[in-house]
This record gives structure tokens, sequence and C-alpha cells, in this order.
């Protein structure tokens, strides 16, 4: 059908592995290094915090790694997820250009985390595990991993950045009807908490103060182990199945994109949908602009250094060389709780010093504009997080349109803004500002940066 709107895949459809761009890359990833020796770790140095199966994945450079068949069948029950032409939209941007998105919302928790909250928590459960921790932005992975561990018969421990625990109480709503217990961080609970909240009584809170709060926690217990939502290794490596499966469906559509446009706060959304494709152009096929967007307010890639720096605040994570705003760094609290995080995925951060992506930001207001656009041309209204991609692939069309050429644009809509009205509200009644982060709290951030030998 020429106005074919949507594409969809069967169940059998369904990829059965997972794609590892670590094969792939043409300079190998620098290694994680023991946050007290300063040497690579190794399996026994994650043991305490991870299943031997995640840390196996971690550090594998295979191309393919299978999707184990439990897994699958827990996958069904939302994926294959759709594939969309926005055609309303490129009429109302009057652009000769296509634009596809592959749409994560349809899970059970309302984006695309499902897709590794469950194989970690069925990793977690055969290697005998009773406890997970975790840290949740916006919601949406503390919600997802709520959701799979209800499935796996899991306790689940979320630690919610402040800020947006008391901006979104229907995301905490529905990890506690999953069963999870949600705590606003910085907690009183752990002594990284109280070390923040010492300091700064009333702090909003930062990704990075949250996940030392969860990994205290695990290594505190045998039976607990924690679990994270985005940037490690083995997180991108899930995520590529959505990208996996738009592979397909472009090819239904007959198409394939020129560009792929991709939120980024932590890089597991952006990983998910541009990593296949980036693959397929380093094994010699078709070229590809890949284009990760962030808040203007959390700039890791745009404004952050390339360093090895800790994944938390608290200092308890190995070292990772990635694009960082400084681990003591607290973004400032704009609606996009998922995207507030000071570093960024090792492998996206990379392939950017490689010159194979490129890197924009955003501010709050034009995100919801483009994502108010978005709702009103083709009805699904996005999360904050998600809106940054629509606001991407709009500009790029936009671009299209200037200079008279019809390319095709891909992006991930990775997860829906029911849970976000409030911030919908504060926009439409023209309360939601701009907000910048501070300049010298970032300078003092990035000063603190781990001296790390050559």
């Amino acid at each position: 059908m020429s106005d074919q709107v949507k594409y969809l895949l069967s169940e059998e459809q369904m990829p059965k592995s997972w794609y590892n761009i670590a094969a792939d890359l043409p300079v190998p990833l620098a290694p994680p290094l023991h946050p007290g020796t300063g040497k690579p770790i190794g399996p026994d140095d994650l043991a305490p915090i991870f299943p031997m199966e995640v840390i196996r994945q971690e550090v594998s450079t295979e191309r393919r790694i299978d999707i184990p068949k439990e897994v699958r069948d827990i996958y069904r029950q939302w994926r294959p997820t759709p594939l969309f032409r926005a055609r309303r939209l490129e009429k109302a941007l009057g652009t000769p250009a296509k634009i596809f998105y592959k749409y994560e919302g349809v899970s059970p928790a309302g984006s695309h985390k499902p897709n590794t909250s469950i194989p970690q928590a069925f990793y977690n459960k055969a290697e005998g595990v009773k406890r997970l921790t975790t840290e949740t932005g916006a919601g949406q992975w503390g919600s997802s991993l709520a959701f799979a561990g209800a499935l796996f018969g899991l306790e689940v421990e979320v630690f919610m950045v402040r800020v947006s625990y008391d901006q979104k109480p229907y995301r905490r709503a529905l990890m506690e009807a999953y069963g999870a217990r949600c705590i606003a961080s910085p907690s009183t609970e752990t002594a990284s908490g109280r070390a923040i909240l010492a300091e700064h009584p009333d702090s909003t809170g930062s990704l990075g103060i949250a996940i030392s709060e969860a990994v205290e926690r695990a290594v505190q217990s045998p039976d607990t182990k924690y679990a994270l939502g985005s940037v490690l290794n083995h997180v991108l490596l899930h995520q590529t199945i959505l990208g996996e499966e738009s592979m397909l469906q472009m090819e239904m559509a007959d198409a394939y994109p020129d560009v792929i446009v991709g939120c980024t706060g932590g890089g597991s959304n952006f990983g998910g949908i541009a990593f296949p494709y980036l693959g397929e152009k380093l094994r010699g096929g078709r070229d590809v602009e890949i284009i990760a967007v962030e808040p203007a307010a959390c700039p890791t890639l745009t404004k952050g250094t390339f360093a090895y720096d800790f994944g938390d605040t608290g200092h308890l994570t190995p070292l990772v060389k990635m694009h960082t705003l400084g681990s003591t760094f607290v973004p400032p609290g704009f609606h996009s709780g998922g995207l507030r995080y000071h570093g960024m995925a090792p492998l996206v951060s990379h392939i950017k010093e490689l010159g194979l992506i490129s890197a924009r930001a955003y501010k709050q207001i034009e995100i919801f504009e483009a994502g108010v656009l978005f709702g009103r041309t083709e009805g699904i209204l996005p999360a904050p997080e998600a809106n940054h991609a629509v606001k991407g692939a709009i500009d790029v069309a936009l671009e299209c349109k200037r200079d008279g050429r019809a390319r095709t644009i891909l992006f991930n809509l990775c997860g829906h803004g029911h849970f976000d009205m409030q911030a919908y509200i504060d926009y439409a009644a023209g309360k939601l500002r701009d907000i910048d982060y501070s300049q010298a709290e970032l300078e003092r951030a990035l000063a603190g940066l781990p001296k790390v030998a050559a």
C-alpha cells in the first residue's frame, strides 16, 4: 500500500538474538577500571553487583547473543512493537522527508525499558538472587524493573531521584502497584544518601546519587544484586531488539533511513535504535547519519569531557571512560528526569569520539512544543524524554524542506507521556521555564575528575 501508516511483524518474526556492536568497532572500547586500584576490572570485581551472565554479556565481543526462550516468551506480550510512518506530521511540516518512528510505548510499563528489565530479572532469578535494587529518574526504568520483579518473584527496591519522586507520583504508584518499594533519593537509608543530605538538606537528587544508594544496598546483602537501566554495555545490547525489528519493518516499507535520531540520557534507547544500523555501516553496508539529542540543561555529549569517571556520586562504581559532566554534578530539575545523568554510555561516548555520530542539545520549552505538535498530528503524546527525539526529527525534516531533499528519517519514540501530564499542564499554562545548569558547579565537578594514569 502506497499510503501505508503502520508496519507490523508477527511474533514469529521477533529477533532471537541481540546485536553486540562491540564486535564491529574499529577501535575497541577502553576497559573499566577498579575504583581502588585503577587497574582494569575482572568478572570477580563485578560479581557482588551483577549475576555472572550479565557480566559475561558486559564484556562480550560476540556479534550475536541469543535471547533466552523464557525472555522471548515474555517479550511476546508487546513485541514486536509497531513502526509508523508519520504521514500527518510530514504534511503539517510541509516537508519532502519521510518520517518513520518505532513506538516502544506499547510495553506494559509504557517504554522501551522492559527490553532489559526482563532479561536482567531472568538472569538474577536463575542465579538465586532474591532482591534487586536500582535507581530511577522519571520512573520509566523503576516501573519496568518492578514489572519484571513481579513476573519473576523478586523483591525490588527503587531509589527515585527526589525531584521526579515529587513531580511524577503516578510513576511511583505504578511501581508500588507492581510490588516494588520506592524511596526518594537522597534518603536517610544509606550512608551515601545521608552524606549528601548532611551537606545539601534540600537536594533535588540526581541519578548519580540514586545509583550510589542502590549499589550500596546491593553490596550489603549476598542475596541482593543491582540492576541498571541504561549506560552499561549489556543494557544497550538488550535494547538492540527494537532496532533489529525496525530493520525488518523498514524493508517492508521499501525504505532505509538516511538519518537516525535518538534521545540520549544514559544511552540505552539511542543504542537500541542506532547500533544495528551503525553495525551495518561498519561492515560495509549503507551509510546513515546518526544524531544524538540531549537536554541543554544536562549536555553530556555536547559540553562534557571524554574521560574516566565514576558512574555514581558516591564513587562506589568502577571508573568508565565516557562523556561526563563530573560525577558530583547535579542537573537542574527539568521534567525529562530520565535524561538527568552526568555521564553517557561508554559505547555511545566512544562512537561519538570516533566521529560516527553527532550530537545536538535542546531546551525544555522547545521540546514540549515539538511533543504537542506530534500529539496533535500523530495522536501519541510522548514522554518528555522522547520529545527530544521528536524535536530532532522535526528539525531534520525542516532542514530537508529548506534544502529540497527527500531524506528518510527514523527515530525511536521510546515512551508515552501519560504519567507526565503535570508537565504538559505546566507547559499549557506557560509555567514551564528553560532551566540552565550552573556553569560554576559544572566546572567544580569537572575539576574533580579522578586522575587516571595514561
